[in-house]
């Protein structure tokens, strides 16, 4: 019999030591972001779904920034009744988070009341008011792409003189700088403005279908808004045109599985003659813009997108051209979705015993296919397409750092957190304008260095999943769609390993089928490369740009994620199984082991 875990199996905050070579850790982060006293009383998650590696000093404003923003429009802008924003603390380099519920009767009435006065404005305008949002974005892209990096020559450029600008080349510095933020920050708000709602119709939906079938499985309600075409998967198509372009073109064999570095395919698809002119041509119209996305969730500055690097776009073009050739269909199965889930939804439907019921139920799952769409299109726009500028603006401020001697790299200014990147283009600007060197290569560089030895040692660090008091029960139907965070998932981090059946690991079944095949365990986005032809996937997330690599995969496993996560809803549209919100899969099953992934149960055996 499997023993019970004790009643408070995770440590509290406040029990956390820091790791050895890494003391010093928290000058990292914002002091905001430190555990307080008080925080022992609450139960904290680490969002590693989002976060999974320790975060630099600078990225950790990836995390602040979407916070705000999420924040204000559930507490202040449509003012959600039964939740408030989330706190987020930093230990370790690790991010952890905390939902504030909202419990008080009255209060979750006064904020129905707010609620229904101004969500529903957005419900019944939704098409007409995504296409200011997309026009609005889309602004969003071109200011952000817009904003010049001065160079601060020897001497200003005469026409300051004979157009009597009065303003010379170092007031741009900084006004570069705050313009990246502030069109960062204002994205971020964009993208929480429907967010949110999304999100609260579907689970009004299913708070509807749990009580009106109460046998009816997550995965079940999921697919009822399946078959979605959304921008997310546009990537992965442009790769499959390229690849079909290839076959027609007759220049397949540029094109082959662990082939070398992409600026040497590129030179042999350019050695071809006419035809790599044509695909070479078709490739550059791809890239802008479907090439803007990342290997991770746009949270990490190291995660470059593809257009920066080539590497994962081109290791799927050999799957796809070898299909192509075999006469097999690269397509995703969004017509058989959409069969499905039409059945899905008559039978239940028929289910219903009064016309009233039938009534609420087709006005709800309406609202669902109008909304959901967004759930995964705003991604495109935000956390991949504007991140990547955002970043690579970054990139060259950190240029401009490191050719005036302040930072010996680059890349060494996402060692320092945003307001002492402002101290630092200070000294410079001042510096230029003085005539005389900057002094922050005494300063800044040694801090550097520290900053990148204790990431270094953070990364080895075994994050608890959990902290504080362990709740009776997960109440928050967001926290377990998008997290898989359950109950049985806290009793399951909370057991030890010889409390578990060594050959089985459970989770949420995310996408249907059952599949056998070796494993695969990746632990990073770095490491995509590993990936072979037939293997099951096991990862601790998935991000939106890993599309290509489903179509050499058998199936999915993932620690993190609910039956609306990511990489959930990817399986589903790829027709794989998936189980995600294992906790533990990439700790228990090892590359080069069988396992057998049953999508319709939730359970990963590990075979041998």
């Amino acid at each position: 019999m499997t023993k019970q875990p004790r009643k408070n199996p995770f440590p509290l905050p406040s029990e956390l030591k820091n790791v050895p070579g890494a003391e010093d850790w928290a000058e990292m982060y914002p002091f905001f972001t430190r555990f307080q006293p008080e925080d022992d009383k609450k139960f904290w998650f680490y969002n590693s779904m989002h976060f999974p590696e320790p975060m630099p000093a600078f990225d950790a404003f990836t995390a602040e920034i979407p916070y705000v923003a999420m924040g204000a429009f559930t507490t202040r802008v449509f003012a959600f009744p039964t939740a408030l924003g989330v706190d987020h603390r930093i230990v370790n380099g690790r991010i952890y988070i905390t939902a504030n519920p909202v419990t008080d009767p009255k209060e979750i009435e006064r904020r129905v009341q707010v609620f229904n006065e101004r969500a529903p404005y957005y419900f019944q305008n939704w098409s007409k008011l995504y296409e200011g949002w997309q026009t609005r974005v889309k602004q969003i892209i071109a200011d952000i792409s817009a904003i010049q990096i001065p160079k601060l020559p020897e001497f200003e450029d005469e026409a300051v003189v004979k157009e009597a600008r009065g303003i010379a080349q170092n007031f741009y510095v900084r006004d570069a700088f705050h313009k990246c933020i502030q069109n960062f920050s204002k994205m971020w708000m964009h993208h929480f403005e429907f967010l949110m709602l999304g999100y609260g119709a579907y689970l009004v939906f299913f708070q509807f279908c749990k009580k009106a079938f109460p046998e009816i499985a997550d995965q079940t309600v999921a697919r009822m808004v399946a078959g979605i075409d959304v921008l997310m998967f546009r990537p992965d198509d442009e790769i499959k045109k390229l690849a079909r372009l290839a076959v027609e073109l007759g220049i397949e064999s540029c094109f082959t599985e662990g082939a070398p570095a992409p600026d040497a395919t590129l030179a042999a698809v350019a050695k071809t003659g006419e035809p790599g002119k044509k695909w070479l041509a078709a490739l550059d119209q791809a890239r802008d813009p479907w090439f803007n996305v990342t290997t991770g969730d746009g949270f990490y500055h190291h995660q470059r997108s593809w257009n920066d690097d080539l590497s994962l776009p081109f290791s799927a073009l050999p799957n796809y051209i070898a299909q192509i050739k075999a006469g097999k269909n690269i397509d995703r199965p969004t017509e058989k979705l959409r069969q499905e889930r039409a059945r899905i939804i008559t039978e239940y439907r028929a289910l219903l015993n009064t016309d009233a019921d039938r009534a609420a139920f087709d006005q709800m799952l309406s609202l669902c296919h109008l909304v959901f769409p967004y759930v995964e299109d705003h991604k495109f726009y935000c956390e991949q397409w504007i991140t990547t500028i955002f970043f690579n603006k970054l990139r060259e401020l950190g240029a401009l750092l490191a050719s005036k001697g302040v930072l010996k790299n680059g890349e060494d200014i996402f060692q320092l957190r945003h307001t002492e990147i402002e101290d630092a283009l200070g000294d410079i600007m001042l510096a230029w304008a003085a005539g005389s060197p900057p002094v922050g290569a005494r300063h800044w560089q040694p801090i550097v260095e520290k900053r990148k030895k204790m990431l270094d040692k953070l990364k080895d660090w075994a994050a608890p999943p959990a902290l504080g008091p362990m709740p009776e029960r997960i109440e928050d139907p967001a926290v377990q769609m998008l997290w898989g965070i359950t109950s049985e998932t806290l009793n399951s981090w909370a057991r030890s390993p010889d409390e578990q059946d060594p050959h089985e690991v459970r989770g949420f079944a995310a996408a249907p089928g059952v599949a056998e095949g070796v494993a695969r365990v990746l632990l990073t986005a770095d490491e995509i490369s590993q990936i072979r032809q037939g293997e099951i996937l096991v990862c601790p997330v998935t991000a939106p740009s890993w599309a290509p690599i489903f179509s050499k995969i058998k199936a999915a496993v993932s620690d993190i994620g609910g039956t609306m996560s990511h990489a959930a809803i990817v399986a589903r549209e790829y027709g794989m199984p998936a189980v995600v919100g294992t906790g533990q899969a990439t700790k228990r099953i090892r590359t080069g082991q069988r396992i057998r992934v049953d999508g319709n149960t939730g359970i990963v055996t590990i075979l041998e």
